[in-house]
């Protein structure tokens, strides 16, 4: 489903929670609108709610999903709101940082950096290896 191969011992909203993009929570709600039991098995599921699941993710405004429940809100190309999965989720974040980086805002230049990004310390952490501590001069 959604070019991802999905765990069939799992319970439903779980399984659909290997899909990059989805969440715990639109799993359930997913499986709820779809009317599929969320006690059953990932491959217990038929073609019929296979196809059902499917269609709600690929469109979930159009099944009442509120704009808030989704994972690209206010999109700065268009400004949609959509819900991103699997590989259009790689691209978007590609395309952002790329965008932030060329814009030289200040987010764009830390991700290039390979800097903490949201204000964290980094005097002792994320060191990438070296052992913390003060080294004595020989």
């Amino acid at each position: 489903m959604q070019n991802t191969n999905l765990a069939g011992k799992q319970k439903a909203p779980f399984g659909l929670r290997q899909i990059r993009g989805i969440g715990r929570r639109f799993a359930i709600v997913t499986l709820k609108i779809a009317g599929v039991n969320q006690h059953k098995r990932t491959g217990e599921l038929n073609e019929e709610e296979i196809k059902a699941v499917s269609d709600i993710i690929a469109r979930p405004t159009d099944y009442n999903i509120p704009k808030w429940f989704l994972n690209r809100q206010k999109d700065p190309k268009d400004g949609g709101y959509t819900q991103l999965i699997s590989n259009n989720m790689d691209t978007a974040m590609r395309e952002d940082l790329e965008r932030m980086r060329k814009a030289k805002q200040h987010r764009g230049l830390r991700h290039f950096w390979g800097h903490k990004v949201r204000g964290q310390r980094t005097k002792s952490t994320g060191r990438c290896g070296k052992t913390l501590g003060v080294q004595r001069k020989k």
